[in-house]
């Protein structure tokens, strides 16, 4: 007879069900007769609110009522389940996760907090630290994407939660049980149960339509993959450019390049591409030159990222165009559940500045607009009605006229300028290591607005003092080198660590009375 109970602590963001989860563990408990509780705790974890659901099954039949706990203690957790990595990894952390008792029950995905996206450059918590150190924290560890499995079912991915746990051995309860709980909460229960098994059969290892082997816990899309995945680019043009890529450069560049001449011939047009790889290939020559194949070829690829981003960097022209695409519509439709036969209202919260809008206008207009600029106005734009989506289709027709905007041009400029010194001073003194320290300034040419303006002071800041000027770059390499290291890493953390403003007096008035 077991003396003590089950404990299960469940880890959700706000919106994924969590709550609905509890219910069914519990209605599954009472349904084979166990004596069950739950209790959960509000918590915030800077995406959506996140919440801890604590259960407590105690499986015995006919027992004596036990006394359960109303909280969840360190060490003391049998199955743990967390509905997005980092969740997994704050358990850890918080100790509730030991290798002598608890079964981990994890989705792979991520949903980035706000802490991460805060930083400067890439914020991101290390998702392969978790993935590697679950299997040796927990006694058994199921690991998957469970968000894909819940789009894939036109589930919540709580159903699909559900049904790990129930297929990872770890509950009490007969997966009749869970699926008579889930059937008992009405509403949805049919894309609930299609969920469930899908998790199941994960868990479980049973054979499941485009499910991985148990166990494979695939890595996180990037953030890169992620935007592929959800904006398909057009092919038009693009196979003449991936031929060259293949004639002009090494194999371990391919992906990298492929991606990115997709991304450009997208923003702007396969011209616009092609210049993109005539600017790597110079990028390219200095890395041979100085012996950049043993290492991969690391100077050009961060050279190939960086340039990539900076070319399609966002003005009002590329937002007007994402925000019209019909994979768009077709997404926002998805995220609604919407059926056939409803429609949907899509608004658009705009407040564009009028730097922003200076910025697509030829350099004469923008440079009067600049000057005679009041305060920028929002704007609400119904983009699923014709009005507005003819007003954003309009705005996104300006992109052939995008070369000749203001800001493209000083883009263009500040770009030529960066390639020429890591040029410049790669041949110079064949040291790959100076030249990847000019091409990582390039992550201060970032953001948009206030933002950006700060960051591209920082950028041509290092340019004129540093990278170009003489008498830095005659006191050699290794001094080079480490002082644009110093005064790189000094403006990307600037905003974070800067002091708060003084606190200024003010005057103490007295009035009379009477």
């Amino acid at each position: 007879m077991s003396t003590r109970p089950i404990t299960i602590l469940v880890a959700a963001l706000g919106g994924e069900g969590g709550g609905v989860l509890a219910d069914w563990l519990v209605e599954a408990a009472l349904h084979e007769g166990f004596p069950a509780q739950k209790t959960s705790i509000p918590g915030v974890s800077q995406r959506t609110g996140a919440t801890t659901y604590y259960v407590e099954i105690f499986p015995e039949k006919g027992a004596r009522p036990p006394v359960m706990a109303l909280v969840p203690s360190p060490g003391g957790i049998d199955l743990m389940a967390a509905s997005e990595l980092v969740e997994a990894g704050r358990a850890m952390q918080n100790a509730f996760i030991t290798p002598e008792r608890t079964t981990l029950v994890a989705s792979t995905h991520r949903i980035y907090a706000t802490s991460e996206k805060m930083v400067p450059t890439d914020g991101r918590y290390d998702a392969q630290k978790i993935l590697e150190a679950a299997p040796k924290v927990a006694q058994k560890a199921v690991l998957f994407d469970m968000s894909r499995l819940a789009q894939e079912a036109g589930t919540v991915i709580n159903a699909v939660l559900f049904g790990a746990m129930a297929g990872s051995g770890a509950l009490p309860l007969p997966r009749e049980a869970c699926e008579h709980a889930i059937r008992g909460a009405g509403k949805g229960a049919e894309a609930s149960l299609r969920g469930f098994a899908a998790g199941f059969a994960q868990a479980s290892g049973e054979p499941s339509m485009g499910s991985a082997p148990v166990g494979a816990a695939s890595s996180p899309r990037s953030a890169a993959a992620e935007i592929a995945a959800r904006t398909p680019l057009p092919h038009t043009h693009s196979h003449r450019q991936s031929d060259r890529v293949r004639r002009e450069f090494p194999i371990p560049l391919h992906t990298l390049l492929d991606e990115a001449v997709a991304r450009l011939a997208d923003y702007q047009d396969p011209a616009y591409a092609a210049l993109y790889l005539d600017r790597i290939r110079g990028v390219l020559a200095v890395d041979r030159e100085a012996g950049g194949e043993p290492g991969g070829w690391q100077l050009t690829k961060e050279a190939a990222r960086l340039l990539a981003l900076w070319m399609s960097y966002e003005d009002v022209i590329r937002v007007a165009d994402l925000k019209t695409r019909a994979s768009r519509f077709a997404r926002v439709r998805k995220e609604a559940a919407a059926k056939e036969d409803q429609i949907v209202v899509v608004t658009d919260y705009l407040k564009p500045s009028a730097n922003e809008i200076a910025d697509i206008l030829p350099p004469a207009w923008a440079e009067r607009l600049r000057r005679n600029a009041g305060a920028g106005r929002a704007v609400k734009l119904r983009t699923s009605d014709v009005t507005g989506f003819l007003a954003m289709r309009l705005t996104a027709a300006l992109k052939p006229l995008r070369r000749k905007s203001s800001r493209f041009i000083e883009e263009q400029a500040l770009i030529e300028r960066w390639l020429g010194a890591i040029k410049r001073l790669g041949f110079a003194v064949l040291d790959a290591e100076l030249s990847l320290e000019i091409v990582q300034c390039a992550q201060l040419v970032r953001g948009y607005g206030e933002t950006w303006r700060k960051s591209r002071e920082a950028f041509v800041n290092i340019l004129d003092t540093l990278v170009e000027n003489e008498q830095a770059v005659a006191k050699g390499a290794d001094a080079l080198k480490l002082a644009i290291r110093n005064a790189r890493n000094a403006a990307l953390i600037y905003e974070e660590a800067k002091p708060a403003p003084a606190v200024k007096g003010k005057p103490v008035i007295w009035m009379k009375q009477g």
